[in-house]
């Protein structure tokens, strides 16, 4: 299930970064006293009362301007309200309302989003010092300062209230978003799964604009199909590139249950592509490689044996990766898709019993046991499955900081050596013994 998204807007310079610093816990955006620093979007995860949550930085809002540089930001910010489950309005306590404050105003009513009213720079609340932003019309506001850290807790209590409020229908369908570079294939890509036998129950436009759900059934099951823009490598932030088709291809990614990796076959795996996959590996999605245009590589017996050493020496960081080589253009080898999706998408919600899982942990510690530190060794009490999707595993020890990265990894290795997982990230958790 994806997590909501929490957007923060507001006109250039109130304080946006830094109050997505403290929430997030650490230093993401340029935070300067200069109007306009945050070009770009950036995102975090956070987690508030126990609810887990993606949390988005835009950049300051002119409505007015006709500059290029504030039209593209405001263009993202667009993108931000459009895919966010709620919106954090911020406004300047210290230098009051403004005509741009009231401009962003009226654009958040009309995107019908929950949206919540923040003051920020309010060191010492008093009731005079809010009053006047209760004239944008957007119920009550809240006193923050960001820089002190302090009403942060109140705008994330109401934030997380909205959550379970925008229950969307019950969709049993497998999301399958489609992301990749400009060029490598993905709209040829989605126009052959959806040309396969098959029913077209619907098309809906999507969050945004350019990225279409489409919803059909294969062979009884039920699957949406995401199309989204292609992710283009970040140049400098003066050329009008599409910024925002980030921020969609990311909502693709956050929405969908199995992602497919469009890569052009006759390129190679470039630079880009490594962070598109990495990106997909981070936000624990199952995923297909799919490398796409096979149709126009010179072959002889040992090409895929080729192509799959270079993947594989290419992506150390997610070795469970599973690739699949066609042309989207002439079909070969397209049949494989959906059976490939399907198996992702079950790695990715396998369940391993308890029982199991801790007599194989138990009995990998006997015979492999972890090097000590400074005459203190790692003890290994207890493991369970706490979550799928992707599978999460918490294990309770002595002592997290003896749990080394070395052999948090073998332990990965057991875990995808005794059940099979491929396709799809997992996470290990350590907890001291007695933590919850």
């Amino acid at each position: 299930m994806s997590k909501p998204l929490i957007a923060i807007v507001g006109r250039p310079n109130v304080g946006k970064s830094t109050f997505f610093n403290k929430v997030v816990g650490r230093k993401i955006s340029i935070t300067e006293d200069k109007p306009g620093v945050t070009r770009d979007r950036l995102y975090a995860d956070g987690e508030w009362r126990g609810k887990a949550f993606s949390i988005v930085d835009t950049g300051g809002i002119e409505m007015r301007s006709e500059d290029t540089m504030w039209r593209e930001i405001k263009k993202q910010a667009e993108v931000a309200i459009e895919t966010a489950h709620v919106i954090l309005f911020f406004v300047d306590g210290k230098e009051g309302l403004t005509t741009s404050d009231y401009d962003v105003a009226d654009m958040l009513r009309r995107s019908k989003k929950p949206v919540i009213l923040v003051v920020n720079k309010i060191d010492d609340y008093s009731e005079d010092k809010i009053f006047e932003f209760y004239s944008l019309g957007l119920g009550e506001p809240y006193p923050v300062s960001a820089e002190h850290s302090t009403g942060i807790g109140d705008v994330l209590d109401e934030a997380v209230s909205w959550f379970e409020k925008g229950v969307h229908e019950e969709d049993d369908s497998i999301k399958i978003a489609v992301v990749g570079k400009p060029n490598a294939g993905k709209s040829s890509l989605v126009n052959r799964l959806l040309g396969f036998e098959r029913t077209i129950v619907t098309d809906i436009a999507g969050t945004t604009r350019d990225a279409i759900d489409t919803q059909l059934t294969y062979n009884g099951k039920n699957y949406t199909v995401i199309d989204t823009a292609g992710i283009r490598k970040k140049s400098r932030v003066e050329d009008e590139i599409e910024y925002y088709s980030q921020l969609r291809a990311y909502d693709a990614v956050r929405r969908a249950d199995v992602c497919l990796l469009v890569v052009d076959s006759s390129e190679g795996l470039t630079e880009q592509d490594t962070k598109i996959i990495g990106f997909v590996h981070e936000e624990g999605k199952p995923s297909v490689i799919v490398m796409n245009k096979w149709d126009l590589i010179e072959k002889d017996t040992n090409t895929i044996n080729r192509f799959e050493a270079k993947l594989k020496e290419d992506l150390k960081f997610m070795d469970y990766f599973k690739s699949v080589y066609i042309s989207a253009k002439t079909g070969q080898r397209a049949e494989k898709l959906f059976a490939l999706i399907d198996e992702v998408y079950a790695h990715s919600r396998f369940r391993v019993s308890t029982g199991i899982l801790n007599d194989l942990i138990a009995d990998t510690v006997r015979a492999n046991e972890p090097p000590s530190y400074n005459g203190r060794r790692l003890k290994v009490y207890f493991s369970s499955q706490v979550a799928v999707a992707p599978p999460t595993f918490v294990i309770k020890v002595n002592s997290v900081d003896l749990l080394h990265f070395s052999y948090e990894r073998f332990l990965e290795n057991v875990l995808r050596k005794n059940f099979d997982f491929s396709g799809t990230p997992i996470k290990i958790i350590a907890r001291e013994n007695g933590e919850s």
